[in-house]
Order: C-alpha cells, then sequence, then structure tokens
C-alpha cells in the first residue's frame, strides 16, 4: 500500500505545498484553508500512514514516515506539518533536504514529552498525558477521541466551530484504527529531534498559539530560535489548530513566509 495524496491544482508552474495533518486526523482538516492557498500552489494533501485513506498503512518511525513521504511526494516542494505532521516534516527536511524548499511548523514540538532538559509546562509536557491517552484507548476508543478534539479548541471563544470541523475532517475520511493512534502516541513518547534541528536550514516559518494545551509556546520559540534560517510567528488567543480559528491571521503568515524572496 502506498501514501494517499490527494493533488489540488496541476498547474506545473504553481509551486507546490504538501501538507500533513496530526495525530488522529486526515487530509480533510485542511479544507478551511484548501481553497485559500490552492489559489497560489498546488497542493499535495497527504493522509499519513495509519490515518483516513492511508489507514492500511503501518505507522512506524518518525524516519519510515519521513522517507515513505519522499517516495511519494512530487517535489521539490514546500512542506507544512502541524502537530506530529511537523515532526515528520522536520524529518523529512533532515532526510532528504533536496526535496523541500521551505518548511511551514505548525503547533510543532520537537520534542513532547518533558525531561530534566526539557521541563514541564514551559517546552514538555508530562509523559502521564500520552499515558494516560494510550490506556483511555484500549477501554474507550470513542471517548478518547472526543477529549483529544475538544482538548484542540481548548480555550477557544469558538470552540464548537473547531470541534465540529475537527470531527468533520474525521468524518470524511474515517476513524484510524486504533493501532495507528498507539502507534502515534509511542512516536510522540520517544521522538527527540532537538540535535537535528540546527541542521535543518531550509527557511522555516514555526507558528504557535498562545492558548495551545498541547505544545509549548517555549518548546516552538526553541524551535524558531535555534534552526538557522526560522521565523516565529505567535498568534494569540490560538490553541492548537489555529489554521480554523484564526484563519485568515494564520494564512497571512503563510503566504508572507511562501511568497518572500529566498536569500
Amino acid at each position: 500500500m502506498s501514501l494517499f495524496i490527494e493533488t489540488v491544482g496541476r498547474d506545473r508552474t504553481q509551486p507546490s505545498i504538501a501538507m500533513l495533518h496530526g495525530w488522529g486526523l486526515n487530509g480533510a482538516i485542511w479544507d478551511g484553508v484548501r481553497d485559500a492557498l490552492a489559489a497560489h500552489f498546488t497542493l499535495q494533501i497527504v493522509d499519513l500512514p495509519g490515518h483516513g485513506f492511508s489507514r492500511d498503512v503501518s505507522l512506524t518511525t518518525v524516519d519510515a514516515v519521513a522517507d515513505s513521504l519522499s517516495a511519494a511526494l512530487v517535489g521539490p516542494c514546500h512542506v507544512m506539518g502541524w502537530s506530529i505532521g511537523g515532526q515528520f516534516a522536520l524529518a523529512l527536511a533532515r532526510r532528504h533536504p533536496a526535496l523541500v524548499q521551505k518548511l511551514i511548523l505548525v503547533a510543532t514540538t520537537p520534542k513532547f514529552v518533558a525531561s530534566d532538559d526539557w521541563p514541564d509546562g514551559s517546552h514538555g509536557t508530562k509523559a502521564d498525558v500520552l499515558n494516560n491517552f494510550s490506556e483511555s484507548l484500549s477501554n474507550n476508543y470513542a471517548a478518547t477521541i472526543r477529549g483529544f478534539l475538544a482538548l484542540q479548541a481548548l480555550h477557544q471563544p469558538d470552540a464548537r466551530i473547531a470541534v465540529s470541523a475537527l470531527q468533520r475532517a474525521m468524518s470524511l475520511r474515517g476513524e484510524p484504527i486504533a493501532a495507528s493512534l498507539q502507534a502515534g502516541l509511542e512516536i510522540l513518547r520517544r521522538s527527540d529531534l532537538r540535535g537535528d534541528v540546527p541542521d535543518i536550514l531550509h527557511p522555516t516559518l514555526v507558528i504557535q498559539g498562545d492558548h495551545d494545551a498541547l505544545t509549548r509556546e517555549g518548546a516552538a520559540r526553541w524551535l524558531a530560535e535555534t534552526m538557522p534560517n526560522a521565523q516565529y510567528a505567535l498568534i494569540p488567543h490560538a490553541a492548537h489548530a489555529p489554521f480554523l480559528s484564526h484563519r485568515k491571521i494564520f494564512l497571512n503568515h503563510v503566504l508572507n513566509h511562501l511568497q518572500s524572496p529566498t536569500t
């Protein structure tokens, strides 16, 4: 089985964006920004392994996903990754640098779990959060997914709208299988890309919401400060999915980054 990639626009003269969704979702999550981006770019909207229409593709490691993306994408292209999709974008840029033009990392952390050198609350999240998700998936799959979707919109004034959009994306391409969700949690539990970040030279935009309950502002700032050619955009009052809650601001940041000349 190969990855499912929906191509929107086939104008070969347009630059292309590969779009990588987050844990538990699929490529339909980008529907709210799809038309605005497709006016300027050809879109390669990916269903990651174990998710959406790629649910029969095994999800194993960050590096394996990066290699699968390298084989499936038409490049060179810009790459936009959200949440765990941002980790895959980083790995793709490290392992296959010629494929990637510019990076956009949305609510992305190079290391999810807190440790002595990655403090809980400012940079990382306690491992118990992932452990609780893992245990809940085994006991009550549906309730775990509902809770995870709600957590992504926490502190949003229009939380219901954001959660509805997340639920819609899942319904359009189907829920991922529990084994893939567990594999994604294991990736988040073990992954530490901090050592690779200084060597990723691509022009990068790091986008973070200051109300994000899943990835930390300190981690996003660390990425922007550590990557040699990165810029940082903090979206006030946004949570984990700023492309849903703050669409216009999000698009302005993305278009400014992708359409600015590379120095």
